[in-house]
């Protein structure tokens, strides 16, 4: 009989959480269907969420103050549910529909951090880091005087970086395959696209390094890379120690061998 008991007791609250089911169509009007998603946001009910924010991004009227709102927190809720490629879009449409609104320059930072979250690793294709750093960009051109443009601004410095070490690591795999001239061609692109970066010094040392292998012998070329190196980094150890510059003992002959006695 207990056993029984207990049975139609966790049947009658299954049935009770299936009839307490979200629904969008239980909100007669927008103001309370936002006020619901709000709660269920609040919540962590981010599934809830987002059907209800995504509703009303769609039935809300251009003019509407509470659309810029939804696709604010449509946007925090794909976020949250790790579905960034949605989260960027519903960031994005926040930051074109309503550039003058309080949160669009918030929605063009998180729409850049939602693509960077698709790039983990350099290795892999750059297309959403590539996208991260347009809304970075947009950001700091066109709110120069936003207090996220600070963030804006240190975040693209390290996708910097990050483009630097994938051409610099594209150049390293060359040089493993002992194929120098497409080493030196993905090096010279890391120097030129990136020169701020920490890997551009990297780079013109590796090419140092090239140029001066038997097999290619270019002197000159390695020189010319050394003169920008001193320039750059005077007081770097692995520079000091690549490019080294004659001293007068280098360049004096060696002494006689004395003649054998008689």
């Amino acid at each position: 009989m207990r056993r029984s008991l207990l049975l139609v007791a966790g049947l009658l609250i299954l049935l009770t959480g299936c009839f307490r089911a979200f629904n969008v169509r239980n909100y007669p009007t927008s103001a309370s269907l936002f006020e619901a998603a709000l709660e269920r946001y609040q919540a962590k009910k981010y599934g809830d969420a987002a059907t209800a924010f995504e509703r009303l991004t769609l039935d809300l009227p251009s003019r509407d103050p509470l659309l810029p709102r939804a696709h604010w927190y449509l946007g925090q809720s794909r976020l949250k549910r790790d579905e960034r490629l949605l989260a960027a879009q519903a960031f994005i449409r926040l930051s074109e529909s309503f550039p003058n609104d309080s949160l669009a320059d918030d929605a063009l930072y998180m729409s850049g951090q939602a693509y960077l979250g698709l790039w983990p690793d350099a290795a892999l294709d750059p297309q959403y880091g590539l996208l991260a750093q347009t809304q970075f960009r947009l950001l700091v051109g066109v709110y120069p005087d936003s207090p996220m443009a600070d963030s804006a601004t240190a975040a693209l410095e390290a996708l910097d970086e990050r483009f630097a070490t994938k051409d610099y690591e594209t150049g390293m795999h060359y040089l493993r395959r002992k194929a120098y001239d497409s080493a030196i061609l993905y090096f010279k692109d890391v120097v030129k696209g990136w020169p701020e970066s920490e890997r551009a010094r990297q780079a013109m040392v590796r090419m140092v390094e090239i140029y001066r292998l038997p097999v290619l012998n270019y002197t000159d070329d390695a020189e010319e890379v050394c003169v920008t190196l001193r320039a750059a980094y005077p007081k770097d150890p692995e520079v000091l120690r690549t490019c080294k510059l004659p001293t007068a003992s280098d360049t004096l002959p060696a002494p006689a061998a004395r003649p054998p006695r008689p």
